[in-house]
């Protein structure tokens, strides 16, 4: 099994340059290749793609209860480390984004502690970070 940390992600967006000044000035991602319709993104080391596309993305096809929060269904993201995930949330109020899900603390003294958060982006598409207390325990049950 290939254990190689890298993932290929492409998503629908409305609008290219609303995706460039999010993923690249708010999220603060370089960006890659790039067309008049799609942008190559370096997401913490994985590649993103943003699509634009007549209509965008549908937005979040529905919500899972989680922690007696509503979770978007689907979403995508990435496992920080505490500083950064601190510094991306400081970032995104900074950028006076609303969260979906405002950031805080799962499973305190428990195997997989972790800090979440959720938003969209500007097409809708859902995002989550995470970081956790000891990245060894990310399976842990």
């Amino acid at each position: 099994m290939n254990t190689r940390p890298c993932f290929h992600l492409a998503i629908p967006v409305d609008d290219i340059g609303r995706a460039r000044e999010f993923y690249g000035g708010v999220l603060g991602l370089s960006e890659g290749r790039s067309d008049t319709l799609w942008v190559d993104w370096n997401f913490y080391g994985h590649q993103v793609v943003t699509h634009q596309t007549e209509g965008g993305s549908p937005g979040p096809a529905g919500h899972n209860p989680v922690d007696e929060h509503q979770v978007p269904v689907p979403h995508f993201g990435c496992v920080l480390s505490h500083e950064d995930f601190h510094d991306l949330a400081g970032r995104m109020r900074a950028a006076g984004a609303e969260f979906v899900i405002e950031p805080y603390q799962r499973f305190e003294g428990e195997p997989g502690e972790q800090w979440t958060m959720f938003f969209l982006d500007p097409a809708g598409n859902a995002l989550e970070f995470k970081a956790f207390a000891d990245e060894s325990q990310i399976f842990a049950k």
